[in-house]
């Protein structure tokens, strides 16, 4: 029993999805539905060791009514209850029995059951591709499961309620057609079957409109189709609907209205006369003719407007024209360009829509203006001509040059011809346009040809030099010109000058010497002028080239080189020193000038100038000319000593260094020295002496200069001896060196000085009343022409004592020194002086100064008293220092 119930419940559970698998109560025992009906649930579980039998049982739980159960083997593992209630909430317990009747494990399971099956009332097809199915609603059911069946395969659809409609089915075809129910539990089994067949499929109509009358329709024949039936109306409704049957698979509908959109329905009928399925199209017949149609040329361009009147369900118009020009709108008009020139042109309009096109219009015809002329050439053949010349164009009944100036002044020619001719002038462009015209009007603007003449020559040319050899041009602007070209030709070379300015200079020209000069005007495009007339000038005379030669110390004659016969030259002389200075000029015609008395010591710049009607010269490089030194003004001779002079003068203008001589029968002196003193030694007293002196310039040049003779003094006196005398007088005695001189003797003391002057000739005088116990320096000198007294005479120092009437005289002479130390290193050297000094103090010494000796003295610890301690202490022989220091 249990065997065959679960042949049907796998089938079913193998149709049905199954429910989600519920977890067993007990974990070592698992349980799950396998698949559910209207009236069984089966359920499966997993083997238990040991098991010898399974009891399924179910209880409903809403409903009071007796649990039915089932008993399995022990190797069974799905089993199913039947004969349950549809739509009914079942508790399903199972339970793993042993041989013994021991419930080894257990498991429930809720499960509601499927509903009821449900019964179909209708089933029909409308369309080709589906069926339609009425049933009576199942008490339970949550949605519906519709089969269809054609023996090659199952087509399944869930719907919510009755009716429902299978889809995807194939045309004319018998299906069998079954019903389930379904709920939470699952579906019910299937109804009784109802077998129905699909209606034919419908035809696929294609459309088109070949004129704007008529609409033809085809289509594939439809499967077991016999006839077909087609209807046509507007698809604005208007008018009656046209409605034909047919076997065949085409139909044409004439006599329609143009550019109207008609909508055209079809179906097919089954030898049973069952109508199949409908398709419909709509198409739109093409429009009609486009009439009216008129043209306009677009004024000065290649183009035409065309318009004409619009016609009924046209979406487009297109108008063609010869030489597959056209243009298209949705208006009633449109333009057509560009438009080739020089043509007759035949224009058609066509209306279209989705439909197609309709038939053109009436060509209408129009004349388009000629071409541009080509091959235009502008030549220059005579002298103030131009000559255009150009091809003819097609359709060009005459032609009209036009020539406008870039002044803006405008020319024109007219001509049938080819070939124009006009007058120009310089420094002007020409623009030229040559039009050709017919009935149509004016062609297109063809090339625009300039053509520029050559600039105007300048005028008003002022040439004029600036230097030497630089010519300045100045001239007026010319017509045309963008720059000049200056050109100097003296027949060997050319000098070139090219500027936009209207001045220019032309520098390196050489001196005395002729020249062509163009000024050209020039522009980018024409070149230069080669028609401007030239200019001539000539050059200033060449620099002189001087030369100066010295004639005397102060005259020099200035020569030169003459190379232009019409030049005058001017030389000019400048220089000197301060109130000195002077600037002379000499004009001459020939070739040299003398510059004489000019100013000694001075340098003198020398420049010369030609000068011609030309112009003048540059000045001839500047020469120098210098002058002998200027001789000293004053010249003073002076005795230092007896056998040396100094002598001194003014600085003399120009002079460097002097060489100074003193000559006499004796011999000369003579000394070169850059200073304006020399001292000249070896003099001879008493000597008459020529003076002269040389001023030497530093470039060696020499002026001699002589000046009035010199006589050197007296010789002084020499073996100067005092003698004392009675009444305390002393006689100053010297032994004289020989002529007839004046003397004076001096005493100098330190409380008193004496003096006494002899007779002429005399070797002797007295001085009466002289201090004793003093230290006298001692000087006899000789008397000078002017009766100066001579200062250079040796000085001796005495000292006058005042015990007894004879003393002895010592002289120590020292070299010339400066310093305290020199005097100490002196007096050291003398053992005696050292001695002296010791016990006798120093009081005078002439010519060092005082504070010297003072000092030294203090050194060597030696004090000084008085002079009368001197004198006490000093033996009969006294040492005297003489000093002679350097000023």
């Amino acid at each position: 029993m249990g065997t065959s119930r679960l042949a049907p419940c796998m089938i079913i559970g193998f149709i049905n999805l199954c429910m989600t698998e519920i977890a067993a109560t007990n974990k070592e025992f698992s349980v799950s539905i396998y698949t559910v009906t209207s009236k069984s649930i089966s359920v499966q579980w997993a083997r238990v060791p040991g098991i010898h039998s399974v009891k399924v049982t179910a209880t409903p739980k809403t409903i009071p009514t007796t649990p039915v159960f089932v008993q399995f083997s022990g190797a069974t593992i799905i089993g199913s209850i039947v004969s349950l209630t549809p739509n009914i909430i079942y508790t399903v317990k199972v339970e793993a029995i042993d041989s013994l009747g021991t419930v080894l494990a257990s498991s429930e399971i809720v499960q509601p059951t499927a509903p009821d099956v449900p019964s179909i009332d209708q089933v029909y097809s409308k369309q080709s591709s589906s069926i339609t199915v009425e049933w009576t609603a199942v008490p339970g059911a949550t949605g519906y499961t519709l089969r269809a069946e054609d023996g090659k395969s199952i087509i399944e659809t869930t719907v919510t309620g009755s009716p429902g409609t299978i889809r995807n089915l194939d045309p004319a075809t018998q299906y069998e057609i079954s019903l389930m129910s379904v709920n939470a539990g699952g579906r019910s089994q299937p109804s009784l079957p109802k077998k129905v067949k699909t209606v034919l499929a419908a035809p696929v109509l294609s459309s088109s409109s070949p004129s704007n009358d008529s609409i033809v329709v085809t289509w594939e024949p439809v499967y077991m189709a016999v006839e077909y039936t087609l209807s046509l109306m507007r698809a604005d409704g208007v008018g009656s609907r046209l409605k034909v049957n047919t076997s065949q698979t085409t139909m044409t509908f004439s006599r329609l209205d143009s550019g109207i959109a008609y909508s055209i329905k079809a179906n097919a009928w089954d030898s049973s006369h069952t109508q199949g399925d409908d398709f419909s199209v709509t198409q739109i017949t093409r429009p009609a003719v486009p009439s009216s149609v008129e043209l306009s040329m677009i004024d000065r361009s290649m183009g035409v407007d065309v318009s004409w009147s619009l016609v009924e369900g046209a979406e487009i118009y297109t108008v063609l024209g010869s030489s597959r020009l056209n243009c298209t709108s949705v208006f009633s008009s449109c333009s057509i360009s560009p438009l080739d020139c020089g043509n007759n042109y035949s224009v058609s309009v066509v209306a279209s829509n989705k439909a197609g096109p309709s038939s053109p219009s009436e060509p209408a015809n129009f004349l388009t203006v000629p071409c541009a002329p080509q091959g235009i050439r502008i030549e220059e053949v005579n002298p103030g001509n131009l000559t255009v010349s150009w091809s003819i164009v097609p359709l060009g009944k005459y032609y009209i040059v036009y020539v406008k100036r870039d002044d803006g002044l405008e020319g024109l020619c007219n001509t049938s011809l080819s070939t124009c001719y006009y007058q120009f002038q310089c420094g002007f462009t020409y623009f030229t346009t040559v039009f050709a015209y017919n009935a149509a009007g004016q062609s297109p603007l063809g090339s625009v040809l300039n053509y520029t003449t050559a600039p105007c020559c300048p005028a008003d040319i002022k040439p004029a030099f600036v230097s030497g050899d630089t010519l300045e041009i100045i001239w007026s602007p010319a017509r045309g010109a963008e720059e000049y070209e200056i050109k100097a030709d003296d027949g060997f070379s050319v000098i070139h000058c090219n500027d936009t300015a209207t001045v220019c200079a032309l520098s390196m020209l050489k001196c005395n010497t002729r020249y062509s000069v163009i000024v050209s005007s020039c522009s980018e495009i024409r070149g230069c002028n080669t028609s401007c007339v030239p200019h001539y000038i000539t050059t200033a005379p060449c620099s002189p080239q001087i030369k100066v030669t010295k004639l005397t110390p102060f005259t020099f004659n200035v020569s030169w080189s003459s190379d232009n016969k019409k030049a005058n030259y001017t030389v000019t002389i400048r220089g000197g020193v301060g109130l000195d200075a002077e600037s002379r000029t000499h004009r001459s015609s020939g070739n040299w000038v003398v510059f004489s008395n000019l100013s000694c010591g001075s340098t003198f710049y020398v420049n010369a100038i030609a000068t011609s009607p030309e112009g003048e010269s540059l000045p001839s490089y500047t020469v120098p000319l210098e002058t002998a030194p200027c001789c000293p003004q004053n010249l003073t001779v002076t005795q230092v000593t007896q056998a040396m002079t100094n002598v001194s003068w003014s600085v003399g203008r120009g002079a460097q260094s002097y060489v100074t001589m003193l000559e006499s029968l004796r011999g000369e002196a003579r000394c070169h020295t850059l200073q304006s003193h020399c001292l000249l030694g070896c003099i001879s007293c008493g000597t008459n002496y020529t003076v002269s002196l040389q001023s030497i310039s530093d470039t060696g040049l020499t002026s001699e200069c002589t000046y009035q003779g010199y006589s050197s003094s007296a010789c002084c006196p020499s073996n100067v001896r005092l003698y004392r005398l009675a009444n305390n007088a002393i006689r100053v005695y010297w032994h004289a060196t020989g002529g007839s001189h004046n003397y004076t003797a001096d005493l100098y003391g330190s409380n008193a000085n004496y003096a006494c002057s002899p007779s002429p000739g005399s070797s002797s005088c007295d001085i009466s009343e002289v201090s004793c116990g003093d230290v006298y320096t001692v000087v006899v000198s000789p008397m000078s022409s002017n009766g100066s007294k001579v200062t250079f005479c040796l000085r001796k120092v005495y000292l006058v004592s005042c015990s007894g009437s004879n003393f002895g005289i010592v002289i120590y002479q020292v070299k010339r020194i400066s310093t305290g130390n020199a005097i100490k290193g002196t007096l050291m050297k003398d053992k005696r002086l050292g001695n002296f000094l010791s016990t006798c103090l120093l009081k005078t010494c002439f010519y060092v100064k005082k504070e010297i000796i003072l000092k030294w003295l203090v050194s060597q610890s030696i004090v000084c008293n008085n002079i009368a301690l001197m004198l006490a202490q000093c033996p009969r022989f006294v040492l005297i220092v003489v000093c002679e220091t350097s000023p």
